[in-house]
């Protein structure tokens, strides 16, 4: 704040208001610093006053030695800016006139020759490391991390985002072309901070002073239900109570062993529930044993022990399809696993023997079988929670079917040999493998060879053709009685991923009889 009106000063060539505002501002954080060094005097004879009263215990008094040192070396920080701010005046204001005032307070050049000088010597240099060497000291007595007191420009929160003020120092920021008014509230800007770190250094022993007295202070209205699952018709069962804590107590608490993290003199219990040796109705019986320790009066620390047992149920999981289907071996198989018991806890991760797995989320997974035999393993947060065997069923083969000039031909009175032009040779899907996974039920005659045949002996041909298409070359020495002999060299699948593989279908022959 203070280098941001001092470059506004300057552009306004200091005038004799703005110093007289700098001598109000300086003398109003003197004030304000005294009235706080009050308030942690009586701060620091609370402490002693309860330590008093608690008995004079060992404890108490380590926290009241604390208080001492903390006002000690606050009181040293503030006696050395003291002496700084007296050198500033009398070096650079001139002393005081018969008024009591600076007789100089514009002076800027002698202020950069103490605080600054030459090769990084002036009193600024030396007051960066005390101050910060002042915050390391005190933070051994807080549980708070505070931010150094001298910052050079480019650590200042402000500053850093300046062009100009970035590149300088902790003493060139605060103390380069700065009147002496100026100097003196920057002076006194940071005994202000100074006395408030003390303050809640102070408050915070103050907060620890009996901590060994457990004095409740703080009442928690709780519940405790005997299950939060209710099944309709049945009945509710728990627990209402007060629960008392202390806010001056630090309690440590574990369970089975391992430490709790404790909130407002409560431990919050998390883990996962781990499954095994489940009795006939799915059940496994678990204990807790959690341990509460804390401090008396008497020095010694005191341990409650709690047992507590429960119950971890199977978790229960359903195929949708009610039984274990058959998979087609290199499809898209897929399934919906849900787990009703567990609800929005339920999610699963699977991984198979025999098989590729993808994940859909939330139960939904598509099995593709590369075996004879599949076992798909079902997790959830880490827990098996079971193996499910699969048969794998080899894909049914398609039925080839024949066609003519778009229609299916008449094999038992014959085709007219002038109107068979064109053939082609379809494979249809099983029904049911096309229902159940039609993206796999993508089936096609690749090549057929037509010949022309005249008795016993081929006339013409053969053509070899793309499942079908044009056969006028044979269509043109066609005549009545003779037939046309279409051999099916090759069909082809492709799957879900579009991936093509041959269907071994041996060497089907199609006839058409001529007319």
């Amino acid at each position: 704040m203070m280098y941001l009106v001092l470059t506004a000063m300057l552009a306004l060539q200091v005038s004799s208001a703005i110093i007289e505002k700098f001598i109000l501002l300086n003398s109003s954080l003197e004030v304000s610093t005294a009235a706080v060094n009050q308030i942690n005097s009586e701060t620091q004879q609370k402490i002693k006053s309860a330590v008093e009263k608690s008995g004079n215990r060992s404890a108490d008094l380590a926290i009241l030695k604390q208080a001492d040192e903390v006002r000690k070396l606050t009181a040293g920080i503030i006696s050395e800016l003291d002496g700084l701010k007296k050198e500033v005046v009398d070096f650079a204001g001139g002393g005081l006139n018969e008024e009591g005032g600076i007789k100089n307070p514009q002076e800027e050049t002698k202020v950069g020759e103490l605080m600054i000088g030459g090769g990084k010597k002036g009193k600024a240099y030396e007051l960066k490391d005390k101050l910060n060497a002042f915050i390391a000291s005190i933070e051994k007595y807080s549980d708070h991390k505070y931010t150094p007191l001298a910052l050079d420009g480019e650590q200042d929160p402000i500053a850093k985002d300046s062009k100009d003020q970035r590149r300088k120092d902790f003493a060139n920021l605060n103390f380069g072309e700065t009147p002496v008014a100026a100097a003196l509230a920057v002076l006194s800007q940071k005994q202000s901070d100074v006395r408030r770190i003390e303050s809640e250094v102070l408050n915070y022993l103050a907060s620890k002073v009996g901590a060994a007295d457990i004095k409740f202070d703080r009442v928690l209205a709780m519940m405790s239900a005997e299950s939060k699952v209710v099944v309709a018709g049945t009945k509710f069962k728990g627990q209402m109570f007060i629960a008392a804590s202390a806010s001056g107590l630090s309690p440590r608490m574990s369970l089975n062993g391992s430490a709790l993290q404790v909130t407002n003199g409560v431990g919050q219990i998390e883990f996962v529930a781990q499954g095994g040796d489940y009795n006939a109705e799915g059940l496994s019986k678990r204990a807790l044993v959690g341990n509460i320790t804390i401090p008396t009066p008497s020095g010694r620390d005191t341990t409650y022990r709690l047992e507590e047992e429960f119950f971890v149920a199977r978790p229960t999981y359903q195929i949708e399809t009610g039984t274990m289907p058959p998979l087609y071996f290199g499809c898209a198989n897929k399934l919906s696993i849900q787990s009703p018991s567990l609800g929005a806890l339920w999610s699963p991760k699977f991984s198979a023997d025999g098989a590729e797995v993808i994940d859909n989320g939330k139960g939904k997974v598509t099995i593709v079988p590369n075996k004879a035999q599949v076992s798909l393993s079902i997790s959830n947060q880490g827990n098996l929670l079971g193996r499910e065997p699969f048969k794998v069923n080899r894909v049914p083969k398609p039925t080839i079917e024949l066609r003519v000039g778009g229609r299916a031909p008449n094999l038992q009175a014959g085709e007219p040999a002038a109107s068979v032009r064109t053939v082609q040779v379809v494979a249809i899907p099983d029904e049911g493998f096309k229902n159940y996974s039609p993206d796999d039920a993508n089936f096609r005659v690749s090549q057929v060879e037509v010949s022309l045949a005249r008795g016993q002996r081929r006339i013409a041909g053969p053509v070899v053709l793309q499942g079908g298409g044009s056969i006028n070359n044979l269509a043109s020495q066609a005549q009545a009685g003779d037939r046309y002999v279409i051999e099916v060299k090759g069909v082809q699948r492709r799957n879900f991923k579009g991936e093509v593989s041959n269907v071994e279908m041996g060497t089907p022959i199609l006839q058409i009889p001529l007319k």
